[in-house]
């Protein structure tokens, strides 16, 4: 089983059930790790799952507005297998770095993880 990491992923997007965060926008970190069965040596692109192309995907998601981390986890994990259904395992993270809670300092997020 072979597991790709993209790491510290940075977007800038408008995702949250408040007008102002649709607005304004926020920002997010998204992880992602995905794994698949490798079936000998790995020597061509053509056998392991191409992250550049896989960010590209999360990139396309993260431009889609929605109102609820969860849903954008899931929706995230779904368009990764989609492009590339060898995924066996993945999970997805997503914080968002300055939630609209007033006094607190921090982040939240969620974390997602899905077999197919």
């Amino acid at each position: 089983m072979v597991t790709i990491q993209l790491k510290n992923l940075l977007f800038f997007s408008h995702h949250g059930i408040h007008e102002e965060e649709k607005i304004l926008g926020n920002e997010f970190e998204v992880n992602v790790e995905l794994s698949f069965e490798e079936t000998d040596r790995i020597d061509s692109l053509e056998q392991t799952i191409n992250y550049a192309s896989v960010y590209q995907v999360i990139k396309q998601q993260m431009g889609i507005p929605s109102e609820l981390l969860e849903t954008l986890a899931q929706d995230m994990a779904h368009r990764v297998h989609a492009f590339d259904n060898r995924i066996l395992f993945i999970t997805v993270s997503i914080e968002k770095k300055n939630p609209p809670i007033p006094g607190m300092e921090g982040s939240v997020g969620v974390k997602y993880h899905k077999e197919f």
